[in-house]
This record gives structure tokens, sequence and C-alpha cells, in this order.
């Protein structure tokens, strides 16, 4: 595995209103993935999205530890971390 100088987790808005959560190392790239159609099964036909948060890491573990836990949130607390960025 590629070790990179730093690590993203995001979350985007679905055109639908829905939050998807995840990490990259590209978040530029991700996210014209997310909006080709090519990426999370998730995001199919929820496109365009939008991202509302973004937070860098320089660990991986920490990343993925990161977005382990707001997955885990409701939708409210999610809002209020994209509002409190």
């Amino acid at each position: 595995m590629r070790q990179h100088d730093h690590y993203y987790v995001y979350i985007v808005q679905c055109k639908n209103g829905t939050y998807y959560t995840g990490h990259t190392a590209n978040i530029e790239n991700r996210i014209k993935e997310h909006n080709s159609g090519h990426g999370a099964k998730y995001l199919k036909g929820k496109e365009p999205v939008k991202l509302v948060y973004l937070k860098e890491y320089q660990y991986l573990k920490n990343a993925l530890a990161r977005e382990r836990r707001i997955k885990k949130m409701t939708r409210k607390q999610k809002e209020l971390i994209i509002k409190n960025r």
C-alpha cells in the first residue's frame, strides 16, 4: 500500500439531500469520481454531489477511525459537524 502525505475524511451531500461519508488521499479526484458515476455504489443516481465537510489527517488509521465515527452519527449530528467546520 502506498504511503501518502495526508488523508481526508469527507462528507458530500447528494442531490436528494442525503449525506455520504468517505475517506481518500486525493479529494479533488474523488469528488470527480463521485460526480461521474464512478465510486461508491450508494451514490449511483444521486449525483451531483457537493462537498460539505473535509478534514485532513496525517495518518490513514486516524482518518479511518474518524470516518467510522461519522458513519455512526445521526443526520442531526452530521449536520452539526458540517455547520461547525
